[in-house]
């Protein structure tokens, strides 16, 4: 089994635990597995959360984080250990604490405001509050290629990846990378991972940090990339139309009226996207709530929408006409 996904629902006050590997959920057989958390009580606890609660106490947030990004890496085995900080709008992400282990290439430089649809297919586990570990990076779905060959270039043989929360907000991603050996992680580590993140995410993104981390990403206009067949195009997110699900592929509606077939499914753009301004209408279509032009609701069994730039009316199924309601104030 190559990786395993852990849910990440960890309460105000820190505590979780994960069900034990006879409760878990398999989601796809042969390569990964679901894990609920609720109070970590399952395996013998880890100093981790003691140690991260101290340095976060004794020293500015970030030498914090750096000391302790080094204690998990040192004592779990990992040769690289690491945090990544998104944007407010999740549309880009930044490397902002690494340790490596002796002659472990570092990549801290290198990851400076990076596209989330770098690592969409991780992202939308992350926004979901769930931890991803990766057992061997060269077993990953075909979903996953853009992700593992960004693995594979950094050298990586396992790969565990756990969200960093504050306020029902996703702010990161803290982790580790094995270059030397494959590495499975066990539930205490997993679980004391979370609590750090916990931890992390209180001390890092609470009242005035928050706004000062809210200053560095300030700049240019987010952008989000499309993938074509051996094109890629960065657009504006207010520039997109609409999304319509194309099997495995995503129609992509633009504001000019044109459509590129993105090589990642719906799934993938419903974490990526906006949630302000985007929202499902139909379980194979996302609309932009800025661009909807005329509701008709004139048959009870079938609502329609017209968006500016697209052709035909979508249609909106019973399940999301109360979120079309709410978004449009009719």
């Amino acid at each position: 089994m190559s990786f395993l996904i852990t849910t990440a629902k960890i309460p105000a006050h820190g505590r979780c635990s994960i069900r034990p590997p006879g409760e878990s959920q398999v989601k796809d057989a042969g390569q990964y597995t679901t894990h609920a958390v609720t109070v970590l009580q399952t395996s013998p606890p880890s100093d981790w959360p003691y140690r991260c609660a101290m340095s976060l106490l004794r020293h500015p947030v970030d030498d914090a984080i750096s000391e302790h990004l080094a204690y998990m890496g040192e004592s779990s085995g990992a040769d690289r250990a690491w945090m990544i900080e998104y944007r407010p709008d999740l549309l880009r992400l930044r490397n902002t604490h690494e340790w490596c282990r002796c002659r472990t290439q570092p990549y801290v430089a290198e990851l400076q405001d990076v596209p989330t649809t770098l690592i969409a297919w991780l992202h939308r586990f992350m926004v979901q509050g769930q931890a991803v570990a990766i057992h061997d990076v060269n077993d990953m779905p075909r979903t996953a290629r853009t992700i593992q060959l960004e693995f594979q270039r950094q050298g990586n043989k396992s790969v565990l990846s756990v969200p960093v929360f504050h306020d029902g907000k996703l702010h990161g991603i803290i982790g580790f990378d094995t270059t030397v050996r494959h590495r499975t992680w066990s539930a205490a580590e997993i679980g004391a991972t979370f609590q750090c993140a916990n931890l992390i995410g209180q001390a890092r993104y609470s009242n005035a940090r928050a706004s000062k981390g809210a200053a560095l990403h300030e700049g240019a206009a987010p952008v989000v990339y499309l993938r074509m067949r051996g094109v890629v195009r960065g657009v504006r997110p207010d520039a997109i139309v609409g999304v319509r699900s194309a099997g495995n592929y995503s129609e992509i509606w633009l504001e000019d009226g044109s459509m590129v077939l993105d090589s990642r499914a719906l799934g993938v753009w419903s974490s990526l996207l906006p949630q302000q301004r985007f929202f499902r209408v139909h379980r194979t279509a996302i609309a932009n709530a800025l661009h909807v032009m005329d509701v008709d609701r004139r048959s009870v069994d079938k609502w329609l929408i017209r968006m500016r730039a697209v052709g035909g009316p979508w249609p909106v199924s019973r399940a999301y006409r109360k979120q079309l309601r709410e978004r449009m104030g009719i």
